[in-house]
This record gives structure tokens, sequence and C-alpha cells, in this order.
């Protein structure tokens, strides 16, 4: 359940060369030592003495605080273990089910304390409005990343993104053909988000998915609140946040979340399908951010090159997330082909919310959630 919203296209391609001043080696070779304080305000491997002295101050540390990611999100079980069987750094993994505005707020009331997230992986919204708490660093895979999805300096880093969708329980609900079956007497009490959309962002994009299939804009989210205030009145909208748990135990039978999520819940539920609306097909990204308080600047710095590699990025795909360097990746051939292939199918023209866009649509919910559905 993160919050914020994901911009710009799917398609990636490698841009132009960035050269970034070095304090250490201009290269990711090993030319100089690197320290926890050093690696506070390295902005590159490079500045840090090049990856391998990178690699040496963070098992040093040996310490990794991520917070916000669930085992079963996108593969990151499979990150969070191969970072660690890699360079034996001890991750700690705190609220796994938190919300991207929970993990900021770990980081404004835990500092630099021991126990304070180093890294911090959340929507775009969140991202935009809270960029004075991040880290600059650029990632060895910087040039393969697009111009639209990061800041110019390092300070948030799109990473993997997807389509929203509707997943629900071919068992328990009849075949959803269109978006207005969910207001059949069949789905009673039974339509859920994945999370509040005020905190989480697979639940603003939701809002913002029912917007789209009910004639609303980008720019213009309320026709979407005012759908879900109907779908309430009808008694069909639940509460209950849907997490793996509740879709498992059939307490949430349809849920709107993004498709590589919902797409997972097929492991538990056999019956489990997919569909993406055609009339409101809505892609975005998460992002990456190092804070600026990491107890483990060198861990931090490390895990980040880890995401962005060529295993990395295969992880997330392999969770059936579209990795943010994927078309690069194709090109050199260095693509998990056969995960590529389990990708869901999308038919029709993916939708992207921009900076004010995402922003504004989040002030919104915050701002009229509550109401509508009381």
């Amino acid at each position: 359940m993160k919050l914020g919203s994901p911009i710009r296209g799917l398609g990636l391609a490698v841009i132009a060369l960035v050269v970034v001043a070095a304090c250490g080696s201009t290269g990711g070779g090993t030319s100089g030592a690197c320290s926890s304080d050093k690696a506070k305000t390295a902005a590159s491997a490079s500045d840090c003495g090049g990856i391998d002295a990178l690699i040496a101050a963070a098992k040093a540390e040996g310490k990794l605080n991520v917070i916000a990611l669930p085992r079963d999100w996108a593969n990151y079980g499979a990150l969070l273990d191969g970072f660690k069987a890699k360079y034996g750094i001890v991750i700690t993994s705190d609220n796994p089910d938190g919300s991207s505005q929970d993990e900021v707020n770990a980081v404004k009331q835990l500092g630099s304390t021991s126990r304070a997230p180093d890294v911090l992986d959340v929507g775009m919204a969140v991202a935009l409005a809270n960029t004075d708490l991040f880290a600059p660093y650029k990632v060895q895979t910087w040039n393969d990343i697009l111009t639209s999805q990061k800041e110019a300096t390092g300070i948030w880093v799109q990473d993997y993104g997807g389509f929203m969708s509707i997943g629900y329980d071919s068992a328990k609900v009849p075949e959803i053909k269109s978006f207005s079956d969910l207001e059949g007497a069949a789905f009673k009490g039974k339509v859920a988000l994945n999370g509040n959309p005020k905190q989480a962002n697979a639940a603003l994009n939701g809002v913002m998915m029912a917007n789209l299939a009910v004639g609303g804009t980008l720019d213009d989210v309320s026709k979407g609140v005012d759908w879900f205030k109907h779908l309430k009145q009808i008694g069909n909208f639940s509460k209950t946040q849907a997490t793996t748990a509740t879709v498992k135990n059939g307490t949430t039978p349809v849920v709107f979340d993004w498709d590589y999520l919902s797409a997972a819940h097929g492991k538990d539920v056999p019956t489990w399908k997919v569909f993406v609306p055609n009339n409101a097909i809505l892609g975005g990204y998460y992002a990456q951010a190092i804070s600026k308080t990491a107890p483990h600047p060198a861990a931090a710095r490390l895990w980040e090159e880890y995401l962005y590699s060529n295993e990395g990025q295969n992880l997330w795909l392999a969770g059936l997330a579209r990795p943010v360097r994927m078309a690069a990746m194709q090109s050199a051939g260095t693509i998990d082909q056969a995960a590529a292939a389990k990708l869901p199918a999308v038919n029709g023209t993916p939708q992207f919310m921009s900076d004010t866009q995402s922003t504004a649509a989040k002030n919104y919910v915050v701002a009229h959630w509550d109401a509508a559905i009381a």
C-alpha cells in the first residue's frame, strides 16, 4: 500500500551520457577507500572511490534498513534475499504493509537513529512532496533511464511499474467484462482498494482508474471520488483494505490494484483473474530514494546499485512488474525473456499522470475522500 502516482510512459531508451564529477575515481574500479562518512555525500559510486570501495564500505556497515516492502510485492522477497546473499549484509525490514506516507513519516520521526530507514520505495506524489528528505545518487546504469523518469541529480529515480487493474475471484463473483459490472447486485460489499487512497499509491491510482472509466480526466479526479461514493451508497464498496491475506481468505474478492500485484494472487487463489478496462488504462511507476539521514549510507547506495543492475531489474520483472531499464536491457540482450513473456496483456492506449496531475489528484483525494465514503 503505497502513495503517489507514476508518470510518463513505459517505453525506455538509452539517453545521452551524463558526466558526473567525482572526488574518488572516475570509473567503477577500486581507486580509494570509502567510509560511511564519505558515503553520506557520495552522489555516485565514483564519489566513494569506485564500486568495489562502496561494496567494502557497505559490508563494513553490515546493515541495511528498508521499510514498507512486502515480500510478495513485485518479487521484493527475492530482491531482499538476493542482496543479502550477494553481499552478506543484514536487512531489517520494518512495517512491510506500510504506505509511502508511512515511509516518509518514519524518516522524519527516526532521523539518523539506528532504526531509521536507509532507503524508500514510494509513489510519485509522495516522492515529489518530500524531496528535501532525499540524498542525490546516480547508479552506474543511470544512462539507461529516461530523463522523464528520474530527477536530474538522482534525488528520486523511478524503478518499476505496471497498469492499474481489477482483480477478482471468478469463483465468488461473475466475470467482469466492463467497469460498470461492479455496480451489479452480485458485488455487494465486495469491491476493495489496496489501502487508503489518502496514503497508499495503489489505492490513489485505483480512484484515478475509476475516474477515467466514468469519463473523468487525469486533470480532475473528482468523478472517481464521486463514483466510489456511489459504490458505497449502493453497498458494493468494502472499507476493508485489501492484502494478500484478505484475498486469500475471501474477505476482498474484488480488488483495485496494480496488475503485477494482482496477478500474484493467483498463487493463493487459482480462480483469480485480472481485468484491465480498455477505457481506463492507467500506467505508472514507483520511485526509489535514499534518505539524507540514512544510518547506513554506503549500504543504502549499494542497495540502489543492486536494484538497478541487470540482476535486480530482472527480479522485478520475474514479479510481473516492468523494470525501468526494460527497453535498454532488451536492446542489450540482458532481459529475462521468459519473464517478459509472462507480463499481463494490455489492449489499448495507456495514460500516465504528470507530476502536476499526480499532486493534484493526491490533494483532492486527501480533502474529499473521508466525506465521500463516510
